[in-house]
């Protein structure tokens, strides 16, 4: 499985957000390059970089920091936040960006998004379904930076990407982004049992190299790590050796 930890940029520092929301940041560092460097030196060959103030906006806003950081280092940059338009997707894989990630417009317009699989393959796209998990079990996807519901299921949302046309999915539990909780090992389980040949990417809640483990164990092809590198429960390097 490949771990790919998280650079959340905010007003050009890295930050993780508690649960997506906005108004509870924590700041860790100044220089995104120098976290960069230091994942690659600890073994990383993908690191996850969002732009989080796209995300909010709706329009790119740290593109140009994400190419700087894509083009400084041998390592495979996933990156999105804020992608809206062809021309977000062809600036960030021209400026190094090897796999773009697209959030809300893969739920709101999968007619687009299946244009762009087509025209960049599915190798170059991720798309991110970052889903809230009602009392009834439902996961619902939530749009715009996570302020948003999408009105219709996680389920229903995959099925508009026919078998063939998909290949990597990102998965996110937004109540535990951020918390430490561990992640949504029932919900990885059920997007793989129902859609096999995708590669789905872990996301939110990992705390310690069991919660990697236990990911890996379920299926998923990939893990985003944050908060529990930034705050020391493990580093990168102890994260990519448990899984490989």
């Amino acid at each position: 499985m490949i771990v790919y930890p998280a650079i959340d940029l905010r007003h050009g520092v890295c930050v993780r957000l508690m649960h997506g929301r906005f108004d509870q940041v924590t700041e860790y560092d100044t220089v995104p390059a120098t976290r960069l460097a230091a994942f690659v030196a600890e073994g990383a060959t993908w690191v996850h970089i969002v732009d989080l103030d796209g995300a909010e906006a709706g329009r790119a806003v740290q593109h140009d920091l994400i190419g700087d950081l894509a083009s400084s280092l041998d390592v495979k940059i996933q990156s999105g936040g804020g992608v809206r338009a062809v021309e977000d997707v062809e600036r960030l894989l021209a400026s190094g960006v090897d796999r773009v990630v697209i959030g809300s417009l893969a739920v709101t317009n999968p007619i687009l998004v299946a244009h762009w699989l087509e025209r960049f393959s599915p190798d170059c796209l991720v798309l991110a379904f970052d889903v809230r998990v009602g009392d009834d079990g439902v996961p619902t996807p939530s749009l715009k930076g996570w302020t948003e519901s999408a009105g219709l299921d996680l389920w229903t949302a995959l099925d508009r990407y026919p078998v063939g046309t998909l290949k990597h999915v990102l998965i996110t539990d937004v109540s535990r982004d951020g918390a430490l909780t561990g992640p949504n090992l029932e919900l990885l389980a059920e997007v793989l049992r129902r859609r096999p040949e995708l590669k789905v990417q872990a996301s939110g809640g990992v705390s310690s190299l069991e919660d990697l483990k236990a990911a890996a164990a379920v299926g998923c092809d990939g893990a985003i790590v944050g908060r529990a590198i930034y705050e020391g429960r493990f580093t990168a390097r102890e994260a990519i050796e448990a899984v490989q």
